[in-house]
């Protein structure tokens, strides 16, 4: 006698974590290396990068589809606060080489731009932390882009993690978002590379996936 065994598939959550994890290695790397706790012109470098990045999925928070999903969504861009940043350190608000990636997205793939933005709100308690004890700056000085969500960064990251885990998505749709976040990735290496002056990474829709 036999029988068989059925396993549910993972969650996206997961899959999306295990699937970039190299990716998010790789960028984690990359944004130490450009040392941007060094002094506040290397740290207005990275809040270049981070307000293009946000450029690039400011439309997704205006998505009819998306907002159905996420109840909260029009709580969490970070442009308004980046730009903020830009402007107490004296940097001028780039336009971008590039029209903003979200208005190309579909949804999948638009799940997985904020997937990435969203779990970078994580890491960024360390930037924070760093960027008020050797700069001096706060949430209302310079590292708005940085600062926690209100609620807290963990309750915030759940509700979207829930989000994420009791979606309608198809088979093929959880795949386009596992790759909208791959770019995402390869998208933020692009804007560090070319903030910091050291080359441009392989653009982000031509990646290997």
């Amino acid at each position: 006698m036999s029988s068989t065994v059925h396993t549910e598939a993972p969650a996206l959550s997961l899959r999306l974590k295990t699937e970039t994890a190299s990716l998010h290695d790789k960028l984690d790397t990359l944004v130490m290396a450009a040392k941007p706790f060094d002094n506040r012109e290397n740290y207005g470098r990275f809040v270049v990068a981070q307000y293009l990045f946000q450029r690039d999925i400011e439309s997704l928070y205006d998505n009819p589809r998306l907002l159905a999903m996420i109840p909260d969504l029009p709580s969490r861009p970070r442009l308004a606060a980046a730009a903020a940043d830009l402007q107490d350190l004296g940097v001028a608000i780039p336009e971008g080489e590039d029209a903003p990636a979200a208005k190309t997205l579909d949804l999948a793939s638009g799940l997985g731009w904020l997937y990435v933005s969203e779990g970078s709100k994580l890491g960024a308690a360390f930037l924070f932390k760093e960027a008020g004890q050797r700069l001096g700056l706060s949430e209302t000085l310079g590292a708005r882009n940085l600062a926690s969500p209100e609620g807290g960064r963990g309750a915030a990251w759940k509700r979207f993690v829930q989000v994420l885990d009791n979606n309608d998505l198809t088979d093929e749709e959880e795949a386009r978002a596992i790759l909208g976040a791959r770019d995402a990735f390869n998208r933020f290496a692009e804007l560090l590379g070319r903030s910091y002056g050291s080359g441009a990474q392989v653009p982000y829709s031509t990646i290997s996936r």
